[in-house]
């Protein structure tokens, strides 16, 4: 109960999806929230709609749909539920190193320097999403490594289990599968160190059966419906061939590529200071506790530079990309509460404690989260007005153009009609595939009742949509003009 209520009060504040806050209308999430509607409205994703993530991202994304249509409601309780899960195994981690007695206390704080960090950004990112199946999985690990590495090698049931875990990541975004690599690669040292490598064998085999599992709802969805083709290109070759890349990714030699992702990362602890100073502390307290094997000591670092490499490594860095790094900040808490138990060791904490520590962390998202200061805008955001405008009409169509979803899909509940609803930075020279190309032909051809526009006015627009309302918004450096189209009947 106390990690529930913490979760909830902490991402009350942090989260642009709460319902302190006028609406969440970042474009990553509402393209989400549109996709997972879509899904759960019969269309075939990729085929009919497209976004480029993964299924289990717009599944769950569709089960935040079911509990509010035109609201963010549904992705907070989500959000709450993942995080509680987080808190959970964050706790269990934190009890290998330093016991029972302030782990309760600590664990939360984990979370909290999570969610007030600038990676958290406005809240439902896919790493968020996919974080719990990585807390598991670091748990797992370390239960292990801390415990029975020493004495025999990893259950295959174990091993079947971070195979799932592994796949789910694998099917909401894959920039997280270098921390598995990893994961599977130290474990299947561990046999060859036990001198049982065709138990290793198996094990490799056993992990990638796991990982097989949650693939099969998505064969068999994509199957049934003659889309196995779609679901590969739009998620696997898109993103592997197509995105474009920016930054690391136009290092031209491998020193250089070195030091691009020395840099960013130098960068990424600058802007995350507050769960990366844990991380830090961590890494030095898992390489000098105790009397351990090097291997374990080492272990830890290893799967944070494999993960650093599997988000970094093409080029392309947005901040909420190293939501996923946050989770090593755990040691340095597992450290905090070793501390704690020696410098209180008189001390059983209980409710007190609890309520401070909740209090304090609430403190410190309340000054440190990018987030709050929205939490003033103003009820009359113009989106709202757009909606009552689109609303006019009896089940109206909408096209989005010059971004991503801005939000009126959600709060119109309109499922897309269109398979490029959004416009994407995708350069494909097939023009059937070409998302500029596509849209343009949508409003040539007059396919919607409305478009809305940010900033560059489409050609031919004129033919047959009226302009009916427009409103600059922005935020700091970042001002938009978006304007709303009507089709002329």
């Amino acid at each position: 109960m106390y990690f529930a209520v913490s979760v909830a009060l902490f991402l009350m504040l942090a989260s642009r999806s709460s319902f302190l806050y006028t609406f969440n209308n970042w474009d990553d999430a509402n393209s989400y929230f549109t996709m997972g509607k879509a899904l759960f409205n019969g269309k075939m994703l990729y085929r009919d709609v497209f976004d480029q993530k993964g299924m289990y991202l717009y599944f769950l994304y569709g089960l935040a749909y079911l509990c509010s249509h035109t609201t963010f409601l549904g992705v907070y309780l989500l959000e709450v539920v993942l995080g509680f899960i987080d808190v959970l195994f964050f706790y269990k981690t934190i009890r290998l190193f330093a016991g029972d007695k302030f782990s309760t206390v600590v664990a939360p704080l984990t979370y909290a320097v999570i969610v007030s960090s600038r990676s958290f950004w406005w809240g439902g990112a896919a790493e968020e999403i996919y974080l719990p199946f990585m807390v598991i999985g670091l748990y797992l690990f370390a239960r292990y490594f801390e415990s029975d590495y020493s004495k025999k090698v990893m259950p295959l049931k174990t091993v079947f289990a971070g195979g799932i875990l592994a796949g789910i990541v694998a099917n909401t975004k894959f920039t997280g599968l270098g921390f598995y690599f990893a994961w599977m690669m130290l474990v299947f040292f561990a046999y060859l160190v036990h001198k049982d490598l065709e138990g290793g064998i198996k094990a490799c085999l056993v992990f990638l059966l796991g990982m097989f599992i949650p693939f099969i709802p998505w064969i068999i969805y994509f199957g049934v419906n003659n889309g196995l083709y779609e679901w590969y290109w739009g998620y696997v070759y898109v993103n592997v061939f197509v995105y474009p890349t920016t930054g690391a990714g136009e290092s031209t030699t491998i020193f250089s590529k070195c030091y691009d992702l020395a840099k960013l990362l130098y960068i990424l602890i600058q802007d995350n200071i507050g769960y990366f100073s844990f991380a830090i502390a961590g890494f030095i307290y898992t390489l000098l506790k105790g009397k351990r094997k090097i291997f374990t000591r080492i272990s830890y670092v290893i799967l944070f530079g494999f993960l650093y490499l599997g988000i970094f490594v093409g080029g392309r860095n947005l901040p909420y990309y190293s939501i996923p790094l946050s989770m090593f900040a755990v040691f340095g808490m597992a450290f905090l509460a070793q501390i704690l138990e020696k410098i209180l060791k008189d001390v059983r904490p209980g409710f007190y404690a609890g309520a401070i520590t909740l209090i304090l962390s609430m403190i410190f998202i309340r000054f440190s989260s990018m987030n709050v200061p929205f939490m003033e805008e103003s009820r009359d955001l113009f989106l709202y007005r757009f909606r009552d405008e689109v609303n006019t009409t009896e089940n109206p169509t909408l096209l989005n153009v010059g971004c991503l979803d801005a939000g009126l899909y959600t709060l119109c509940d309109i499922v897309p009609n269109c398979r490029w609803f959004q416009t994407q930075t995708l350069d494909i020279e097939d023009d059937a595939n070409n998302p500029y190309k596509e849209q343009a032909r949508y409003i040539r051809e007059g396919l919607v009742d409305y478009v809305l526009v940010r900033d560059h006015i489409p050609d031919n627009i004129d033919d047959h949509y009226e302009l009916i309302d427009q409103e600059k918004y922005g935020w700091g450096d970042y001002m938009f003009e978006y304007y709303l189209y009507r089709k002329v009947f």
